[in-house]
């Protein structure tokens, strides 16, 4: 296979049948689903087995009990898994475009990891979109959008796909390379350097720390958020804590200052 792509999961499955439905469409089969799932009930179980026949390789499903927000801690397992040398992580709220894998593969290069984009829906919209607007593409043509919903906005443009429009865009936008767990991908043995997700972290920016991390391990980032996209759909945060992300913004700036490449408290637990 030529690549894992890892999504993430909680008890949203109605979601999460809109994004693997997005998987059967993509132009490129020729890849491994692991689905990191952060305790989910049956439902989730159910819905992935309803999958598993449709895809050229078994869907793998990463489980572990409901103990609280643990995304990183399912991460880390779920790398564990992935059976290609190089892993897509994204969520599974976030449907992708059927060139999606393709532009990932297309873009990849030893010493770099790529740094996706996606186009917010509001939730009536994402509630609308079925399996056959998924299947046609409809949910990604910006005139179905705009009659569905969605406002006229420059942000639209992400999901043009002239290929030279998205080159130019990819090199002139002031948006940062991050690691993104919406739509990132990266060598599996980069992330096993520097002990994968940290497990200390909760919500609010623990996939932009793993990013930096790598930074100090001497890997660089594209931008091809005008290139590989995704569409997010709306849902509630709950689990967002402010506490936790002052937090998670004190841990990722005592490891931007000390160059920290490995965590104590990852894929390996020292």
């Amino acid at each position: 296979m030529k690549l894992s792509v890892i999504i993430t999961t909680y008890n949203s499955e109605e979601w999460l049948e809109k994004v693997l439905i997005g998987y059967l469409k993509q132009s490129i089969n020729d890849f491994q689903i692991v689905i990191a799932d952060d305790g989910s009930t049956e439902k989730t179980k159910n819905l992935i087995a309803s999958f598993q026949s449709k895809f050229k390789f078994p869907i793998v499903h990463v489980w572990q009990p409901d103990e609280g927000f643990q995304k990183c801690k399912i991460l880390n397992k779920a790398i564990l898994e992935a059976k290609s040398d190089y892993l897509l992580f994204t969520d599974g709220d976030c449907i992708p475009r059927e060139d999606f894998i393709a532009k990932h593969l297309k873009h990849k290069e030893k010493g770099y990891f790529l740094s996706g984009g996606y186009f917010k829906l509001p939730l009536k919209t994402s509630k609308m979109i079925n399996d056959n607007d998924i299947l046609n593409e409809n949910c990604f043509s910006i005139n179905w959008l705009v009659k569905n919903g969605v406002k006229k906005s420059f942000k639209l443009s992400k999901l043009t796909k002239n290929g030279i429009f998205a080159a130019f865009m990819n090199w002139v936008t002031t948006t940062k390379k991050t690691f993104n767990g919406h739509n990132t991908s990266c060598f599996k043995e980069d992330l096993l350097a520097i002990n994968g997700f940290n497990e200390e972290m909760d919500y609010g920016g623990l996939d932009r720390e793993v990013g930096e991390r790598l930074f100090n391990h001497g890997v660089l980032a594209k931008q091809i958020r005008y290139s590989a996209i995704c569409l997010h759909l709306d849902h509630e945060r709950k689990y967002a804590d402010k506490s936790k992300i002052l937090n998670n913004l004190a841990i990722r700036k005592f490891n931007k200052k000390n160059n920290i490449t490995w965590i104590k408290n990852g894929i390996k637990k020292d």
